[in-house]
């Protein structure tokens, strides 16, 4: 069958025909299944406590980036390679098993704040791509910690299980953080 060529002209003139077919090939493209389909979104915790005790306080006892175990009550150890300098990795080794290893980011004295990333440990916790940063704030007599962190699920694809879906890596760092935090004000107001 001989090819049919339309003038240039034509198209010109009658640009609906063309665009018709234009809107209908991405109307499918939209409606395929592959379109609907995403993967995870990223997730946000903040998580915060009031403690009774001047700030400088309680920035001495969580300042050292090695010294997680000194407050958290889930951490056995918790060692530095470079103690605050940026660039330290930390293995941190759980109570009852596991073992996370992250990176310090950044460190403010000044600002009684550090960040950091988590490098492994995903077994021990159900996120990936984690970042964090642990906070003292003064308010008068008192001061206030934050700890927020980002993060994606465990489970990257789409229809992860249960235990790596978003919610489970939402409650596993609120739990940490609240443990964390809640164990930081009972140890500094003597509760």
């Amino acid at each position: 069958m001989p090819a049919v060529s339309l003038p240039h002209r034509s198209l010109r003139h009658r640009p609906w025909p063309a665009l018709a077919l234009l809107v209908a090939a991405g109307a499918a493209a939209l409606l395929s299944p592959g379109a609907r389909a995403h993967g995870p979104t990223r997730q946000k915790v903040v998580e915060s406590v009031t403690i009774n005790a001047p700030a400088a306080t309680v920035w001495a006892l969580v300042r050292p980036f090695d010294a997680l175990q000194a407050w958290h009550p889930a951490v056995e150890s918790s060692r530095a390679t470079q103690g605050n300098e940026p660039g330290s990795v930390r293995t941190v080794r759980l109570k009852g098993g596991g073992e996370l290893e992250e990176t310090l980011e950044t460190w403010d004295d000044a600002q009684m704040k550090y960040s950091y990333r988590l490098k492994a440990g995903g077994a021990a916790l159900p996120v990936t791509n984690y970042s964090a940063t642990l906070r003292v704030s003064a308010d008068g007599e008192r001061c206030q910690v934050e700890w927020r962190g980002a993060f994606y699920r465990g489970y990257p694809n789409n229809d992860p299980p249960p235990d790596q879906n978003d919610e489970a890596a939402v409650r596993a760092v609120t739990g940490v953080y609240r443990a964390g935090l809640d164990q930081l004000r009972k140890q500094v107001e003597g509760r």
